[in-house]
């Protein structure tokens, strides 16, 4: 099946489609870093720049859509502007592109998109209920939605996500996929020998673990058996209410990249060729590898139960 990804990132939807059997034959991210780490990993099928300034007939046609698509105005850590943002109108970027390809009769069988837990309530649930609107009632499909763990699905990170898959045929009785039993820590997923500049100084070390200051107060914990969500700012290191922190060596540290890319589902094979702030907002901002692969599976045997997959 024939796969066209939008908002692709480092890749970790498409990785789970790849994974599963799926021809991924073009992908697009504005951010020029992720395309670099998209490309060391998986190939030159994805083009870096604006979606709303690529020309409709430059996307190819495809059986599937599937996007991250920016999360932001919808979610709980930003102001929650929703479709006032500019960002958030790339939804109805989306929508356009498929409405495009329904009136050249090349109607993609399935979308996948995937967005933040808080989509489904944002505005109380008017936001949400637009997006259901467009899908189903001005380009023609079956809508499903659910909230997915990564937790659920082998990752130790807790990392709610909600996920709307569309068909096409109309007489679909789509499931989303059974939870697995989560067998690793987080610890299981740690480095050693790290490097020395991880480890938190004794000059930052009462900032990170405090509760907080003010009017945000918030419970400091490290050393978590699953991890609080990956977040694109990990960066700036936050306290230990919303960040990760570790002890080893009698010491406390933050995660490295290759823990961060662990929690999201990459195996050491994936390759991180930018600095860590990059690879930080990477990590932060995919999607986790194993719950794409499950969505994609269970999309994949639907598909076969139609009669419609195409290997």
């Amino acid at each position: 099946m024939r796969v066209v990804s939008l908002f692709s990132g480092l890749g970790g939807l498409d990785k789970g489609f790849m994974d599963t059997g799926y021809d991924i034959i073009w992908a697009n991210d504005f951010d020029k870093f992720a395309v670099q780490t998209y490309k060391a990993n998986f190939g030159d099928h994805i083009v870096s720049g604006d979606i709303n300034e690529i020309p409709l007939e430059d996307i190819p046609d495809c059986d599937v859509l599937i996007g991250g698509f920016p999360c932001q105005p919808f979610s709980m850590m930003g102001q929650q502007k929703g479709f006032e943002d500019t960002r958030g109108t790339l939804f109805f970027r989306i929508a356009e592109i498929i409405s495009d390809k329904i009136e050249k009769g090349r109607k993609p069988k399935v979308i996948i998109l995937e967005n933040v837990r808080s989509l489904t309530t944002h505005r109380n649930g008017e936001t949400y209920g637009e997006i259901h609107r467009v899908l189903q009632d001005v380009l023609g499909y079956k809508v499903f939605r659910d909230i997915l763990n990564s937790a659920d699905f082998g990752v130790p990170q807790t990392r709610n996500r909600t996920y709307i898959v569309c068909f096409d045929n109309q007489t679909v009785n789509y499931i989303f996929p059974k939870t697995q039993e989560l067998h690793k820590t987080l610890q299981d997923l740690l480095e050693h020998d790290v490097d020395s500049k991880y480890y938190l100084s004794d000059r930052i070390l009462p900032t990170i673990l405090s509760n907080g200051t003010g009017g945000y107060q918030a419970k400091s914990e490290i050393d978590l058996k699953i991890a609080r969500p990956l977040c694109a700012t990990m960066a700036k290191m936050h306290r230990a209410c919303q960040d990760n922190y570790v002890t080893q060596n009698g010491r406390i540290r933050r995660l490295t990249p290759r823990e961060c890319a662990r929690l999201q589902g990459f195996d050491d094979s994936f390759v991180i060729p930018v600095s860590d702030c990059q690879a930080y907002k990477q990590f932060g901002n995919a999607v986790t590898v194993n719950v794409s692969r499950a969505v994609a599976q269970s999309v994949k045997d639907t598909l076969k139960e139609l009669g419609e997959w195409v290997d």
